[in-house]
């Protein structure tokens, strides 16, 4: 048994709980595996607390992945496509990761080759910004690629 104000020495179980309770603390098994079992005095309540707090600032500290989606067309007209374009360099510079993906709506699956290279066009806009993740691969009806952005 070990913990604060105890001598760490063997004890037996009614032992360390007699001492446990003197003090107004529990008895904890840390090591179940060790022979003899290791066992703490501490506060059972305000261990638990410190280690949710301790979670919690992991958790704060943690960076937060932005995905953002562009939704395009086999036949995207030049205008549209370069204001897609400039939105996802957009969210490239504020850090965010972009999915593009082109829809094939009805027969338009029949220009799966045309979708690629509307992705791989868009890829080349946005290479000053940010570096293909995922390159691009049909899922169902939609052809789906992923930039990440530059660090």
């Amino acid at each position: 048994m070990v913990g604060d104000n105890v001598r760490a020495d063997i004890y037996t179980l009614r032992e360390a709980l007699a001492i446990a309770e003197s003090q107004g603390l529990d008895l904890v098994e840390i090591s179940p595996t060790a022979n003899p079992p290791v066992c703490k005095v501490i506060d059972y309540k305000k261990f638990l607390y410190e280690l949710k707090k301790k979670q919690k600032e992991m958790k704060a500290k943690t960076a937060k992945v932005v995905v953002k989606e562009i939704r395009l067309g086999p036949n995207t007209d030049d205008h549209d496509f370069n204001f897609k374009l400039n939105h996802a360099i957009k969210f490239l510079k504020d850090g965010a990761k972009v999915k593009v993906d082109v829809f094939f709506k009805g027969r338009s699956i029949i220009y799966k080759d045309q979708g690629e290279l509307m992705l791989l066009k868009f890829a080349q806009g946005a290479v000053d910004y940010g570096k293909i993740e995922q390159m691009p691969r049909l899922e169902g009806k939609r052809m789906i690629m992923i930039i990440a952005p530059k660090k």
